[in-house]
């Protein structure tokens, strides 16, 4: 049984959200509820628990000024939030968990899920890039975190060469002759990279404008990348990857 608090400055979204769990997510049993940040500290540092589903938007302390005032994070996180696209673009940098209000029942029951099947906390590096994200939202960040069949890895973003789709997965070629598949489509990837110098050139590739060493106009165009690998060119992609790799051409 996993034991939850529930943290929320609006009563009613505390209700519904406690409601739904009740009634739907049978394994989690919610065992305090607390509408402000100061509260809540003094409640995880009594007794922590298991899982905290945390209010981005809360006066005078919202969730993440809460979280950076704790010692240690050792219980599972999952945000509850308004549509903000500074703060989602956060969490998928981050990819910590997080639910849209108002709250829908089948993705409740996924996060909860995906809690059960991956019982470990959220990395200090993956909050460390949260944290990055939501105080310097125009910055690029160095690191981005990906899921993977065993978890989550922390990707330097200079490391990565290229990125290849396969469905629903996407396969990254880095630095030091390694590939890492990860669980997200590559249109999430480019998002995730768009601040970088990362170009989509074919629906089925993404590279790395700083490792490419070579363009070659020879069998409708190709880049010749860091590794070695030929990568080719969609001809609605050219005239864009041509006026990235030469800014001051006419």
């Amino acid at each position: 049984m996993i034991k939850a608090i529930i943290v929320d400055d609006e009563p009613n979204c505390c209700k519904t959200l406690s409601l739904l769990l009740d009634r739907y997510c049978k394994e989690v049993r919610v065992t305090g509820i607390f509408h402000n940040g100061l509260d809540t500290l003094q409640s995880i540092n009594a007794s922590t628990p298991d899982l905290v589903f945390l209010d981005v938007e809360m006066p005078k302390m919202n969730g993440f000024e809460m979280l950076e005032k704790l010692a240690t994070i050792n219980f599972h996180l999952i945000f509850t939030t308004s549509y903000d696209q500074y703060a989602l673009k956060a969490f998928r940098f981050s990819a910590v968990d997080y639910l849209l209000k108002p709250i829908d029942r089948e993705e409740l029951q996924n996060a909860v899920q995906k809690i059960l099947k991956r019982p470990e906390m959220p990395a200090a590096e993956q909050l460390q890039i949260l944290f990055q994200k939501l105080h310097h939202p125009a910055a690029a960040v160095t690191k981005i975190a990906l899921p993977t069949m065993e978890g989550l890895q922390m990707i330097p973003v200079q490391s990565i060469i290229s990125c290849e789709a396969n469905d629903n997965y996407t396969t990254l070629v880095l630095k030091g002759n390694k590939k890492l598949v990860v669980s997200c489509t590559l249109k999430v990837i480019e998002e995730m990279l768009e601040e970088h110098s990362f170009i989509r050139v074919h629906r089925s590739f993404l590279v790395n404008l700083d490792e490419v060493e070579k363009y070659v106009k020879a069998d409708g165009g190709y880049v010749v990348m860091s590794d070695g690998s030929h990568i080719f060119i969609s001809r609605n992609k050219k005239e864009e990857l041509l006026r990235k790799l030469l800014p001051n051409r006419e």
